[in-house]
């Protein structure tokens, strides 16, 4: 076994394989990026490297995690005798794993010449198909132009999937049903594996209805064995991103999951592979009406790519697959380690079954009620669940600070149960329990996800979720999330309240108790500097609280006291504590409420039913609207900023009518146009792109291009002014701006 492993990676698997070392006894080494120098794999490790240029702070992939020479550099200077590339960046370079063999480094992965034949796609089906492995149709040239691309899909007919021969993770990937689409896609595709990889190579294969993503984790030793491990289902996706990944797959029966066990063995070794990998298949769809569980007999399948490294849901094969009579389970991270080290594998195949069920949910920066748009922020609480069969593989703490520079995974919460029904009902229980307060997080839509009637009788595919947001929305959609507070044309008392308007109750209240002054130390209270609506003889004034949430209408809680009838009653207030209001939303009912404030948790009371919000209150000095209030229940997070009307209408005085803003934080990589210039509605003007992910900034009428702001290369903020396009009938009088300042660079 090795004295010291350099972890070439950050976040949660760096982190992941930091714990592994530790109980093992070895040194780790984490190298990190200026934006990460308090992340908590850099506090975990034994000692850390900074990575970037010396001269000044650029945390871009590109200028650390993605630079050999800084990664091996710090191998040698901390003494390390192997380099772990987890998953992502370096991971799958055969580059790097050369750099590390000549540099005199044990890489922890495969020979280079398997991540290399395995990760060209069109060359890796070829090889697996010459080992008796299906492999789906499509374009079979070695670097196909766009006129072989366009020429295989008219063969094998539509609709069609491209992907980057040299990608992974579903990025890059397009779907096309339409012959006239397909060079346009080709062109996104060709520039996100560009991006991505380094590489533009695209493929193209059928599109299989209805599919299924099931993959099997196979191990290696350098001694001639291999074994799998089972399969995970990934089904549970969008936009080809994993959302949901369990072990067993309840669509195998044991013929089809022999057969495809031994197909993934039998790809492993036609590359000279050795460490753990993955090989993914496509399984064909079942009619939706037939029951789960499948058909007696071997299903098709078909095989899509191998990665060759670690995956992100490998926690549900170790919690899900025993091993011996004694049912053992494994560290993936640990034997990675040991067949690296040389070691053989103690045991065989005959030796693996599965005992239990296990259930991963990726945690992501992004926002479900924005397309999914990712997010960052200040993480301003974070509370991970616990509990029987629990398991939280995180890479943030309390004050990390998430930006778009790196891929928007914070977190996975891994269940584990007797069976499926428990691991999912554990799964939701602890999904409601996590709390990530000052970033937006998709938590709360995996949690209703994992409650739809489909995924709960295990009839799954990879359209599923883009299906459902499309005919069933509600079913994904937060019951508190303030596109649901709407106000009724004739509201009735008698009514429930609405979860949402609780949102903005509890918001207003928590508001109102920071109002309250604090008493002096002889326990004196002005009563005139309470919020108590108090007067001379009369009823109690309202206080107004004027709240917005991002895209939203503002709205406004106004709330008044019921007891603040005297002096005394007033002055009666004691801190963390309302006393019992009226409070009413916009020009709806009223209703009889209190809120009380214990810690960070808020317990608000509305005609007698109590709800729970955990609540937090970022104060960063600069925000526009002032301290920004934090609310979060079940999973889900959403912040209410105070709303100004006197500054809101001055500053949407200066508004430019057709003004595009930056949907997200992220970089432009593609400017389309030029001020001056006539558009169509509807046509690209600028791609920016987010944590891996692209987004087309497109007209929104037509018009000219009065004024174009964002240059290619630059970093934007969230609501960055990128482009006003005047509309047509106002073209003639409105100037065009000849130049302009390119939006804020931010490193």
């Amino acid at each position: 076994m090795f004295d010291t492993v350099l972890v070439a990676n950050r976040g949660e698997i760096a982190l992941r394989v930091i714990r592994t070392l530790r109980r093992l006894g070895v040194r780790s080494v984490a190298v990190f990026s200026d934006a990460d120098a308090d992340a908590p794999h850099v506090r975990e490790a034994d000692v850390a490297v900074r990575l970037g240029p010396a001269d000044r702070s650029d945390s871009s992939a590109a200028e650390t995690y993605l630079r050999t020479d800084q990664i091996l550099a710090a191998a040698r200077r901390t003494g390390a005798q192997a380099v772990h590339p987890g998953y992502g960046f370096l991971a799958e370079n055969p580059g790097f794993a050369r750099a590390c063999a000549d540099a005199g480094l044990v890489f922890i992965g495969p020979p280079p010449g398997a991540v290399e034949l395995m990760g060209d796609k069109i060359n890796a089906k070829e090889a697996v198909r010459a080992a008796d492995v299906p492999v789906v149709p499509g374009s079979q040239a070695a670097a196909p132009t766009d006129e072989d691309l366009v020429a295989a899909a008219d063969e094998i007919g539509y609709p069609v999937l491209l992907k980057p021969s040299a990608g992974g993770g579903g990025k890059g990937m397009r779907l096309v049903r339409d012959r006239a689409d397909l060079p346009t896609e080709i062109a996104a595709a060709r520039r996100v594996a560009r991006t991505a990889f380094g590489d533009d190579t695209l493929l193209l294969e059928r599109w299989v209805d209805r599919p299924r993503h099931i993959e099997v984790q196979v191990l290696a030793d350098a001694h001639g064995t291999t074994v799998h491990l089972g399969e995970r289902e990934c089904s549970l996706q969008r936009r080809h991103q994993k959302l949901i990944e369990e072990a067993p797959s309840v669509l195998l029966n044991a013929e089809t999951r022999a057969a495809m066990g031994a197909a993934a063995v039998r790809a492993a070794e036609s590359c000279g592979y050795t460490g753990a990998g993955t090989v993914e298949f496509i399984v064909p769809g079942i009619d939706p009406d037939a029951p789960a569980a499948a058909p007696e007999g071997v299903r098709d399948f078909f095989f899509m790519e191998m990665n060759t490294r670690l995956q992100v849901e490998h926690p549900v094969t170790e919690l899900a697959v025993a091993v011996g009579t004694e049912a053992a389970r494994l560290d993936l991270v640990e034997w990675q380690l040991r067949v690296a080290a040389g070691e053989p594998l103690s045991f065989s195949q005959p030796d693996i079954s599965f005992l239990g069920h296990a259930i991963e949910a990726r945690i992501c920066a992004e926002d479900p009620e924005r397309d999914f748009l990712p997010t960052g922020g200040r993480i301003l609480t974070l509370d991970e669940p616990r509990g029987e069969g629990i398991r939280v593989d995180s890479g943030v703490a309390p004050g990390t600070v998430v930006t778009s520079a790196y891929d928007p995974m914070l977190a996975k919460v891994i269940a584990y149960g007797p069976d499926r029904p428990t691991a999912l009902r554990r799964l939701r229980a602890a999904l409601a329990d996590t709390r990530v307060l000052g970033v937006t997080t998709n938590t709360g839509f995996l949690r209703r996800l994992l409650a739809h009637p489909e995924v709960v009788a295990g009839r799954l595919d990879t359209g599923l979720v883009e299906q459902t947001a499309r005919e069933q929305p509600a079913l994904l959609t937060a019951p508190y999330s303030p596109t649901n507070a709407t106000t009724p044309d004739a509201p009735a008392a008698a009514e429930p309240v609405p979860p949402a308007h609780l949102l903005y109750y509890a918001a207003a209240l928590a508001r109102h108790l920071d109002l309250t002054p604090a008493a002096d130390p002889d326990g004196w209270t002005d009563p005139f500097s309470l919020p108590s609506g108090w007067r001379l003889g009369g009823t109690p004034a309202w206080t107004a609280h004027r709240l917005r949430t991002p895209g939203q209408d503002p709205v406004t809680v106004s709330i008044r006291s019921i007891t603040a009838g005297n002096v005394a009653d007033a002055t009666d207030n004691p801190a963390g504590l309302t006393r019992e209001v009226e409070l009413r939303l916009d020009e709806g009912p009223s209703h009889r409420a209190r809120a009380t404030l214990a810690g960070d948790r808020l317990h608000l009371t509305v005609d007698g039913l109590q709800t729970t919000f955990s609540l937090a209150t970022d104060t960063t000095p600069g925000l526009a609207a002032g301290p920004v209030t934090w609310l979060g229940i079940e999973g889900d997070a959403w912040p209410l900023h105070a709303y100004d009307p006197v500054v809101e209408s001055a500053a949407g005085a200066g508004a430019h009518h057709g003004a595009l803003t930056a949907p997200m934080p992220g970089t432009v990589t593609v400017v389309k146009t030029t001020a001056g210039e006539t558009v169509r509605k509807g046509q690209p003007l600028l791609v920016l792109e987010a944590m891996k992910m692209e987004h087309v900034i497109a007209a929104p009428h037509d018009g000219v291009v009065a004024e174009l702001r964002a240059t290619a290369g630059a970093t934007v903020a969230m609501e960055d002014l990128l482009v006003v396009v005047t509309p047509v009938e106002d073209a003639a009088a409105a100037p065009v701006a000849a130049s302009a300042e390119p939006a804020e660079v931010r490193s």
